[in-house]
């Protein structure tokens, strides 16, 4: 009997599920084509899909454009609080930080916890262990910039706010930003970072450090990454629910059920972009836009759009 071939390399990446009005656009593709071009040298190179991961998360945490990293929105006090997971397919190993406020690229501290014993680490608790553990801090004040100031403003000044929770704005940043990869040997691994919610609570967490919901790896059956409203994303498990359509659809398939399962059971808004065990590439978005790219052994040009 004929052995399967082996499945291809391939990297997608996403800036987020909103809106994203048009002056913004170019922007997430610029943010989005870096991305993909950073990780997938990774890859065509024989590196480890999950070094492919937090290169390409990196370079969207250094795009002040996007919701992550440096630039991200501001929380009610006026801060940063980020979030950021990571997940292995070999191993099912996860790692994810919530809330911390002293580092520009919490997929670093992401990736650090998962090689400890823990998953999850949350506030001033994984600032500190970072710090400890190799991860250069930064003032909090680094991670804010004049035009996230001015937007907390503009959003406080309409008064009190459904907020996260109760309502997902269309006219609110959701560039959440996240990758999924499988390298040559068939390892799969998918994350993603964000800042969250214009004006949220102080301490509240969504989905993107949570493994199951945020972001999902398993060699056995694929990966996948999700933005939008966090709190329905949440509740649904999102990534973990595509991630079992994977084992009997294909990734456009999986991604296509979930999303629609997301909108009708739970009412929720957003996206997921999804690698099959085979390095079959799919998507799908019920918001009006999803910047994203993606790039395989197959093709000879990243593929940039999701409506941008």
């Amino acid at each position: 009997m004929d052995k399967p071939p082996p499945p291809r390399a391939a990297l997608i990446v996403h800036a987020g599920a909103w809106a994203i009005p048009d002056d913004e656009r170019e922007a997430h593709r610029a943010g989005c084509t870096a991305a993909i071009e950073a990780g997938w040298e990774v890859l065509k190179t024989g590196g480890r899909a999950l070094d492919a991961i937090v290169t390409a998360i990196r370079i969207m945490e250094d795009d002040f454009s996007l919701n992550a990293g440096r630039g991200s929105v501001l929380n009610l006090d006026g801060r940063v609080e980020l979030d950021a997971g990571i997940m292995d397919g070999s191993d099912l190993s996860a790692g994810g930080v919530a809330a911390v406020t002293r580092y520009k690229h919490p997929i670093d501290g992401a990736e650090r916890v998962r090689t400890s014993r823990h998953v999850l680490l949350v506030g001033s608790g994984a600032d500190r262990y970072l710090e400890t553990h190799g991860i250069h801090p930064c003032e909090p004040e680094d991670l804010i910039t004049e035009r996230e100031v001015e937007r907390l403003k503009e959003l406080l000044a309409k008064g009190p706010q459904k907020g996260p929770g109760t309502d997902f704005g269309m006219d609110l940043p959701g560039d959440t930003v996240g990758a999924v990869a499988i390298d040559q040997t068939g390892n799969i691994a998918a994350g993603a970072s964000t800042g969250g919610v214009a004006g949220k609570m102080p301490g509240r967490m969504g989905d993107t450090a949570i493994p199951g919901s945020g972001y999902f790896a398993d060699n056995l059956a694929g990966g996948v990454s999700c933005t939008g409203w966090g709190e329905p994303i949440l509740r649904m498990g999102l990534a973990r629910r595509v991630a079992d359509l994977l084992r009997d659809n294909n990734a456009t398939d999986a991604a296509w059920i979930a999303i629609q399962e997301l909108e009708s059971r739970f009412k929720g808004k957003g996206g997921v972009i999804v690698i099959g065990r085979d390095g079959s590439i799919g998507f799908s978005y019920n918001t009006p836009a999803m910047a994203l790219a993606y790039m395989d052994e197959e093709m000879e040009m990243p593929f940039i759009g999701g409506g941008i």
